[in-house]
């Protein structure tokens, strides 16, 4: 709704507020005449319709009349690209006058609908901080006048827009709080927003890599519930896994591998694996070790660390582990600190590592889990 609305007012407050509107005029009118056949339709159209009245009221209605016609008219050149209109707006919150991550955790909230708690999750700091970020970055858009438009060249915000569309998969995979572990609505929308991106941009290698790993998360999430040693890989879907394989190779011989497609290369070899001890654990190591000079991260530090620990033992892991920094409230980090002392026959400091990351955890599915090993 606050996509469409946008492309009428080109103002995102004046979205919003007519976006509140419809929800308004919605418990009033559904409360007396029922819940309308197409709810969303009906919605998006009093959205838009609430916003093209507050810009008969402006002064300037002049300069305002091409966008009142724009329902029955073709859409501006810079927009016939694009298709849709969640697409749309990701790339015109991801405006270069934002910070990086000002950009993504705006169009994370207004575009994709994910709450500031699940955000803040995301990037690792608390609520309230993620709040205040957010409503700096909308008043910077107010104050400088950034116009809701797609630019000619897509190419620089790119990056941005990927980073998105992973977070946003990232979120759907594995549910902040809540009693499912997956979000599957989250989830499915990351997956159509990456085809479209190979769609418009068929030649950049990274649309290509993002959208095969998230082909690959698809595959196997009838077998999301299980640890991997212990998925029941005849339930994955080869069909996807193929898909997946074949923008792979062809995004590897383009050219050097940026972060989106070495970790669809990873969970390629996973995929690639018959049996979990079939996995070829030495290429993941190699791979892991590219993606950290490619991305340095510490979340990408713990899961090199993972993978360690099958090629060298769980204590050189362990150690790995103690030197990353940043993820002392990462309940992943915690989980994974437990098994590794868990292996090593550390059992009361696996106990603590495990309560450690139960404190961190809201998503009842994952808390059921750490229970069941802790107990």
């Amino acid at each position: 709704m606050l996509a469409a609305t946008v492309r009428v007012t080109r103002d995102l407050d004046a979205a919003e507020d007519a976006v509140q509107d419809a929800y308004v005029s919605a418990l009033r009118a559904w409360t007396r005449e029922g819940v309308p056949d197409n709810p969303g339709a009906w919605l998006t159209t009093t959205a838009r319709r609430t916003a093209l009245n507050a810009l008969t009221r402006r002064r300037t209605l002049q300069a305002k009349l091409p966008l009142l016609l724009e329902p029955d008219v073709p859409p501006p050149a810079e927009n016939a690209t694009i298709g849709d209109d969640r697409l749309r707006l990701i790339f015109t919150c991801c405006h270069p006058a934002l910070a990086r991550e000002a950009q993504v955790a705006l169009t994370l909230r207004l575009v994709c609908g994910v709450t500031t708690a699940e955000i803040a999750h995301a990037f690792l700091v608390g609520e309230p901080t993620m709040a205040a970020r957010l409503t700096r970055a909308k008043k910077k858009i107010a104050a400088a006048g950034i116009p809701y438009v797609v630019p000619d060249d897509l190419a620089p915000r790119l990056d941005t827009v990927l980073a998105v569309v992973h977070l946003l998969a990232t979120t759907g995979h594995t549910a902040p709080s809540g009693e499912h572990l997956a979000r599957t609505d989250l989830a499915e929308r990351a997956l159509d927003l990456a085809r479209m991106l190979h769609a418009l941009l068929p030649n950049e290698r990274e649309a290509a890599g993002l959208l095969a790993l998230l082909l690959l998360v698809r595959a196997r999430a009838a077998t999301r519930g299980d640890v991997l040693e212990d998925q029941d890989r005849s339930r994955w879907d080869p069909a996807l896994i193929a898909e997946a394989d074949a923008l792979i190779v062809a995004a590897l011989k383009a050219g050097p591998p940026g972060r989106f497609t070495l970790q669809a290369a990873i969970a390629g070899v996973h995929a690639a694996a018959p049996a979990y001890e079939d996995t070829d654990w030495p290429q993941l190591l190699t791979l892991y070790d590219v993606l950290l000079r490619v991305w340095p991260s510490p979340v990408v530090a713990l899961n090199r660390a993972v993978v360690l620990a099958e090629t060298d033992g769980p204590e050189p892991a362990l150690a790995a582990l103690d030197a990353i920094d940043g993820l002392s409230s990462y309940r992943y980090l915690w989980s994974t600190k437990a098994d590794l002392l868990r292996r090593l026959g550390r059992h009361e400091e696996a106990a603590d590592a495990y309560r450690e990351a139960l404190r961190l955890t809201d998503n009842a599915a994952e808390r059921a889990f750490l229970e069941a090993r802790l107990g």
